[in-house]
């Protein structure tokens, strides 16, 4: 099956998505094709200009494994403002299949497009994000015209897209994600004063959905003496998440990819309490790396963590309390939780991710596109 796929890297999680994506399908002997900006982004009246006319944008091939265009993805962003329909790109050597690891206002002329949509909470859960429901609630229906099948990375996103969208079942398959854990920097936390298993770590943006500010609050409730290093960019409304936090709580806003892998690694037990979640990356990895993790008991984390993690009720701040000091102090729980992960993390495995995808692809190239 010629299987070749432009990839869309939009944004740090999902980079981290299309990356392992594209590491699952090479290993399983697919030949894979990244699709880039070909220039830094124009000024915002030059992006106008270039949405305005209506036809396909060139995606011309530039080199082993990549294509480039002039910046596409800002492009269709206000094309699709413009026009009201998804942006078509293509060239004289199309590849077999598109995936677009997001749900860009872009198609790829001529092939069968598959989209990724990691979740919905816009649409469930307003208040917990800054993109605006209305504006989702388009790009969706767009890709339901164009999509031949629709990926989602859990069970639980896929239920609530179904819910929201109406798009019949068998054209939208959970694939899961893939996690790759190789490459950790062990020295890492030692770079940052930190001694191995002296610490907590949450790993992800300050945000209101990660529920950073009541894990702070628990941490220090909890009485522990060990700190809470919180590794991630400020994100929406950072400031009020980071309000409480005392001097127990560290902040790294940025690690090279080797380096917070370090850091998971080296954490007494990786902490993600978090209010809605497609996946849920790092519970994930902590337990591909043996490392104990808290996860909430309610969406895609219960679900990704699969009876391999500490559940707590994300709502309640006496169970978060309750959680790190079992955490703190409980060795065996400790033990049997890292156990227990790395062989749920079996399931994640880029093996298992590619079997998943390709089973995807073969139906999108019989049924073509649209829901």
């Amino acid at each position: 099956m010629d299987a070749r796929g432009l990839l869309a890297r939009h944004g740090t999680g999902v980079a981290t998505y299309a990356a392992g994506l594209a590491e699952s399908l090479a290993g399983a002997g697919v030949a894979v094709e990244r699709l880039a900006d070909d220039r830094p982004a124009p000024g915002r009246l030059r992006r106008w200009l270039a949405a305005v006319p209506p036809g396909a944008r060139a995606a011309r091939a530039v080199g082993p494994g990549l294509r480039t265009g002039a910046d596409p993805f800002r492009t269709a962003q206000v094309f699709f403002d413009l026009h009201r329909r998804f942006m078509p790109v293509g060239d004289g050597a199309p590849p077999g299949l598109m995936h677009w690891t997001y749900p860009v206002p872009l198609r790829f002329d001529g092939v069968p497009n598959v989209y990724t949509v990691h979740d919905v909470i816009p649409l469930r859960h307003p208040g917990l994000s800054p993109i605006p429901a209305a504006r989702l609630r388009r790009l969706l229906r767009g890709v339901g015209r164009w999509a031949a099948h629709v990926v989602t990375v859990s069970e639980a996103s896929r239920t609530a897209l179904l819910a929201e969208t109406g798009w019949a079942p068998e054209r939208v398959t959970a694939t899961l994600q893939s996690v790759s854990v190789s490459g950790a920097d062990p020295a890492a936390p030692g770079t940052l004063g930190l001694q191995p298993g002296g610490y907590f770590l949450c790993a992800g943006s300050i945000e209101p959905r990660k529920n950073i500010a009541r894990l702070v609050a628990a941490h220090a409730a909890s009485r522990t003496a060990l700190p809470l290093v919180l590794a991630g960019p400020d994100g929406w409304r950072a400031a009020g998440e980071l309000q409480g936090a005392g001097p127990l709580v560290r902040r790294v806003p940025w690690l090279p990819r080797p380096a917070l892998l370090g850091l998971m690694a080296g954490a007494r037990a990786v902490l993600m309490p978090s209010l809605a979640e497609g996946f849920g990356l790092p519970v994930a990895e902590a337990m591909a790396l043996g490392v104990p993790a808290m996860a909430s008991s309610t969406g895609a984390l219960a679900e990704v963590a699969g009876g391999a993690a500490l559940l707590v009720n994300p709502d309640s701040t006496d169970a978060l309390v309750a959680a790190v000091r079992l955490l703190d102090t409980d060795e065996a729980l400790r033990a049997s939780l890292a156990a227990r992960g790395l062989r749920r993390a079996e399931a994640f495995t880029p093996a298992t991710h590619a079997a998943r995808l390709l089973d995807v692809y073969k139906v999108a190239l019989r049924t073509g596109g649209g829901l």
